[in-house]
This record gives C-alpha cells, sequence and structure tokens, in this order.
C-alpha cells in the first residue's frame, strides 16, 4: 500500500483556493460594473450635449441624457448631469459631465471599494450655420 501514501495530503487548501476563486471572480465582476457606468455616463453626456447644440434646448438635452442612462438599465438616482459650458452663441463650446456612482461590492481581504464615482465629459460646438443665434465677436468659427 506505498502507492497510496500522502493521498489526500493537501486536501485542506482546496476550500482555500475556492474561496480566493470567488473572491476574485467578484472583484472582477466589480470592476466590469464600473467600466459599465463609465460607458452609459460617456453615452449619456454625448447624447447631451448632441442634443443641446442642435437644439439650444437645455431640458430636452437633460431628458436625452436621461433616456441614454435608461437606455443602459442603469439606475437614475445614481447619476448626475453638471453643465461645465454652455453657450448659444455660434461656434461656442457646449460641455456637459455626467457622474454615474456605482455601489461596490464588500470583499473579504480587499478593502476601498465604497461607492465609485465614474465620470465623462463630452464637448461639442454649436453648429455655426444655425438661425436664430447671437452671433459671437469675430470670424465664426475661425
Amino acid at each position: 500500500m506505498r502507492e497510496e501514501d500522502g493521498f489526500v495530503g493537501g486536501f485542506e487548501a482546496l476550500p482555500f483556493g475556492l474561496l480566493v476563486f470567488v473572491v476574485g471572480t467578484l472583484l472582477l465582476v466589480n470592476a466590469w460594473a464600473v467600466i459599465d457606468g463609465n460607458l452609459a455616463a460617456s453615452a449619456a453626456a454625448r447624447e447631451a450635449v448632441r442634443t443641446y447644440v442642435e437644439t439650444i434646448d437645455v431640458e430636452a438635452a437633460e431628458l436625452a441624457a436621461v433616456s441614454a442612462i435608461e437606455g443602459h438599465g442603469k439606475d437614475l438616482a445614481r447619476a448626475e448631469v453638471h453643465w461645465l459650458e454652455r453657450s448659444t452663441e455660434r461656434c461656442r463650446p457646449a460641455t456637459v459631465e455626467v457622474s454615474y456612482r456605482v455601489p461596490g461590492i464588500v470583499l473579504p481581504w480587499v478593502t476601498g471599494f465604497g461607492t465609485i464615482t465614474t465620470k465623462a465629459s463630452h464637448t461639442e460646438i454649436v453648429d455655426p450655420w444655425r438661425s436664430g443665434l447671437d452671433v459671437g465677436e469675430g470670424p465664426p468659427c475661425g
């Protein structure tokens, strides 16, 4: 029976290895949630600015951002839209920043994951050929 010596040795390490595997998997899931939140915030910022430069309507632009967040299946209570620059003059930039708070997963051995806030901003130029807008000083888009 010498061939079976040490057969069960190391079996006690299997539960620990499984625990490390589960924690690592949950860490990757949390990282993906942050990436997904950033993608939703980026889409919302892009849609808000595009709507604004085409309509010069802040409410319509923020509604476009909300629709983009909802389209990604995200919770609207975690999203915030903040205008950094908003102009009604041709050839002037409009910039919006959308932040989205992603709740962190509590993991053993891994600390520092509370709520992670991801931010995305987008800038576009107000259409130089649009009628009914203020004309800025100097040549248009020059």
